[in-house]
């Protein structure tokens, strides 16, 4: 299994925006792990995201079909959903009722 990795100190990268609705819980994980990691938060939730992304095995499948169809052309953009499965622990069950945080990217 794949273990996510932060390296500190080292926010850099080219960004576009991203405005979604989160769970408060999470979104204080997130803050504390840029603190903890001496990273911006954007740094943090990009990282996140690439390693889910990464570990998605049917989603790779999907990205390498569409490359190698060449169906995706330059410069085209794509708006995506993905679901996120909440955990299931009865303590962020209750957080995940009242409680959500926008975070922009």
């Amino acid at each position: 299994m794949s273990k996510l990795k932060l390296l500190h100190d080292i926010s850099r990268i080219r960004r576009a925006k991203l405005q979604t609705s989160i769970d408060q819980t999470i979104a204080d994980d997130v803050e504390l792990l840029a603190e903890w990691s001496n990273n911006e938060t954007q740094y943090v939730v990009n990282e996140l995201l690439r390693f889910a992304l990464a570990q998605e095995e049917d989603f790779q499948k999907y990205k390498a079909t569409v490359a190698s169809n060449g169906s995706r052309s330059q410069g085209m953009t794509k708006t995506v959903s993905v679901p996120v499965k909440p955990g299931v622990d009865a303590e962020s069950k209750s957080d995940q009722l009242g409680s959500s945080t926008t975070v922009q990217v």
